[in-house]
This record gives structure tokens, sequence and C-alpha cells, in this order.
């Protein structure tokens, strides 16, 4: 109680500066928008058709809408979200390890990241437009029982064609402008403006999953002891997270004492920390990025028998979709991993500025240690990630859960929301507040 009263007396604490409070206001009011957008379902398609469909059906896209809100499921003109952007920045990154234009443009500095940022725009709005392509199809074969997902005015004519330029160009612009107030958030707002419009739409849908738990309660499908059992569980899950993402293994350094004048200067010891989770929540989004593959080709193809038992392969809470979902996890943590962290120019950085590891050569028997440091923490790592993700969802199943809790959606909530504590609390400490983290852990860890 005495820590929920301390984030309380924080957050009235932030109203009191007058550049933190217009900041937290202009944040609030652009996550706002972006809700209200999130409700808006483009024209041409049958509202109460699509919902029963995710009513009634257990597959890939179900966990897509949970990023989005509940924006997905009512097709509306967010219906792609930021995930397109987020898509094309994973890409653009990616490709600086191959491409050699890339790679000097990431050294460039603030030039070299502006023009990166105009090729993840274009690149955006290239892959929001085949979404949105593949998504208009989908909805334009979707029938549940003998009636179309698309309005008797929509569903007539010649492959749809009209409806599924419509979609197209709805979905792409909403995208753009989902991209365009995450920008507005971190040059204007508190926080990382991307991070906080996935935040939004994850935990926009977490009033409907309690409502329908308390529906399935109030209607005896499940007793209290099972609700009760489901909220020790997401407990659990949530504390298992933060755990995990604050876990770091750090790499004792010391710098050499040097004597200018009369004075010693360096000996100081210090370290180089790496997170357990070295590559947050990227391997995720790439382990569905893939899966969704699967469900989004087969979707146009609902008349061939043979696309659709492939797709069912990949259905969510499936043994294959599980293992496999989890073998790409582990792959691309420690394939991300290894692009975020070349232990060749940290060994090369640390030699440069005087710095070593005690009882390590500099140069190449360094970076050898650091190498295996990081081969050594990427597996739990890894394994951490895969349990998160693949876990969660035979639980939803076995318990018959209405929502789903765990993998991406978690850590993003988790991340997200540490991450914007942290920035509070740190212009709150510039005019004497005390912010939301303890000060004792925040000094014990400058202090090591």
């Amino acid at each position: 109680m005495e820590a929920l009263k301390k984030a309380i007396d924080a957050f009235v604490n932030a109203f009191k500066i007058g550049d933190l409070r217009k900041k937290l206001l202009f944040t609030l009011g652009v996550l706002v928008v972006y809700r209200i957008g999130a409700h808006i379902t483009i024209p041409g398609v049958n509202a109460a058709v699509l919902a029963e469909y995710f009513k009634s059906s257990n597959n890939l896209f179900g966990m897509y809408d949970s990023f989005t809100g509940g924006a997905f499921a009512k097709a509306t003109v967010f219906a792609l979200g930021i995930m397109p952007y987020i898509s094309a920045s994973i890409i653009i990154q990616l490709m600086g390890s191959v491409i050699p234009a890339i790679q000097m443009l990431q050294k460039e500095g603030q030039e070299g990241r502006a023009r990166l940022n105009q090729y993840t725009r274009y690149f955006t709005v290239a892959l929001a437009a085949l979404q949105g392509w593949g998504i208009s199809v989908w909805l334009s074969n979707l029938k549940v029982g003998a009636v179309s997902a698309l309005a008797d005015d929509f569903a007539s004519g010649a492959g749809n064609i009209g409806f599924r330029l419509l979609a197209t160009l709805t979905f792409t612009a909403g995208t753009i402008f989902v991209m365009y107030l995450g920008e507005q958030i971190t040059s204007h707002g508190v926080g990382n403006g991307i991070s906080l419009i996935i935040f939004a739409g994850i935990v926009g849908s977490f009033p409907r999953a309690f409502l329908a738990e308390v529906e399935m309660l109030k209607e005896g499908i499940h007793p209290l002891a099972i609700e009760i059992f489901i909220l020790a569980i997401v407990i659990a899950i949530v504390g298992f997270i933060v755990f995990v993402e604050q876990a770091n293994r750090r790499i004792p350094l010391q710098s050499p004492r040097r004597t200018v004048g009369n004075k010693v200067m360096g000996g100081q010891s210090s370290y180089l920390p790496f997170k357990v989770n070295t590559a947050g929540v990227i391997p995720v989004i790439f382990a569905s990025c893939i899966m969704f593959i699967p469900a989004m080709i087969a979707s146009w193809f609902p008349n061939v028998s043979a696309m659709q038992s492939f797709a069912a392969a990949f259905i969510p809470g499936h043994i294959s979709y599980s293992v496999i979902d989890a073998l790409l996890i582990i792959f691309f943590t420690f394939f991300y991993t290894a692009i975020q962290y070349n232990p060749n120019d940290i060994a090369e950085n640390l030699k440069k500025s005087g710095g070593f590891i005690p009882g390590v050569r500099p140069g190449k028997q360094t970076a050898e240690y650091i190498d295996h440091i990081l081969t050594r923490i990427s597996l739990p790592g890894s394994l951490f990630l895969a349990f998160i993700s693949v876990g969660p969802l035979h639980l939803k199943d076995a318990l018959n859960m209405s929502f789903y809790i765990g993998g991406t959606s978690v850590l993003i909530v988790v991340g997200v929301a540490l991450d914007t504590l942290r920035q509070l609390e740190a212009q709150l400490h510039t005019k004497n507040y005390e912010g939301f983290l303890k000060h004792g852990r925040i000094r014990g860890r400058m202090a090591s």
C-alpha cells in the first residue's frame, strides 16, 4: 500500500510541473485520438458478421487483434495499427548488417538516422499497402455461415475490386496517421511514441477481457475459484516478466591510472551491463510475423482444402504451432543479439578508451570473452521468450480463458510502462520530487 501511495503522490507531483503537465496532457490527448480511430469501421464491412467470426474462432488473427486493441476485429481505419512501421524498422535495421550503404548511414549520426527514418517511412507505406490488400481479400472471402462479411452494397461485383481498393487505401492511410501520432508523442510528449501507441492498443483490450470474465462468472461457466486462479496466474506472469526484464549480467571494467601533473586520475571500476533478455521483444515479433504468413495466404484460398489443412497447423494452441514458434523465437534471439552486439567492436572501443576487463587481455581475447558471455546469457533469454510466448496459449485453452495473456503483449506493456516511469522519474528528480521507483534501489545500482 505504501508503494502504491508513493506512486500516486508522484503522479500528482508530475502535474505540478508546468512543462511536464503539458507533455502528459498532450500524450494522453494523442492516445485518445488513437483510441477513437480504433472504433471507426471502414465502409462496406458487416461488423456483426466480423465480430461473430472472431468470437467463435481461435486463430492467429485474434492474436494480432490484441496488439491493436480490437481495431483489427472491427476492421477499423486503424486495423493495421503501428505494426507495419515496427516491421519496417526491424527490417531496415537488419539490412544494415548486410548492406554496406545502410551500415554507413547507421554510423553517420543524426543525419544518417534522419535518412534511415525516411526510408523506414517509405517502406512502411509499402508494407501497409501490401498487408491492407491481403486483409481486404480476406474480408471479401470471409463468410460466417451463409452471410458475407461485406455489406450488401459491396458483396457483389467481380472480385469486389472496388471494396478491396477502398479498404487498402483506408488501411494504409490509417497506418500513416498512426505513425504520425507516434512521432508527435516522441517530439512533444512523454516517452517513446511508437511504443506508447502499441501500449495503448494492448491495454485497450483489457476492459473487454475483464468484462468477458465477469460475464463467464455470472453465467456459471467459471466458478469463483477459477477466476481467482486466473488472476493469480496473470500477476505471476507479469511479475516473472518484470524480474527477467530487470536482470542483467555485469562484466567488470577497469580504467588505467594516469598521472596528470600532481594528480592521479583514472583507476576507477565500472561495469559493462548485458540484459538477460538481450533481444527484447524483437524475436517474438519476427516469429509472429512468419507464423502469420500461412494463415494470411490460406485466407486468400478459402475453397482450397489443401491450403486450409496446411494453415490449420499454424493455429495458436496447436502443438505444431507451439514447436515451430518456439524454435523461431530461439533462433531469432541469437540472430538479433549477434546483430545488436558485435564483440569485436565492443573490444575495440574498450581498447581505444583505455578500459579493460580484469584478467582478460585487450583485443582478441576480450572479444572472445564478451562473445562467450553473450552466448551464455542469450540461451536463458531465448528460453524465457519462448516459454512466455507459447506457454500462456495452452494455459488459455486449458482454463477456457476469454483473453490471451503473455508473449509480446505483456512484454511490451511491462517494458513500455517501466521505461515511461523512468523518464517521468528523471524529470521529477530534477525538481526534487520523489519518483515512481525507489531511490535506494537506483542509488544501489549506481554505486555498484
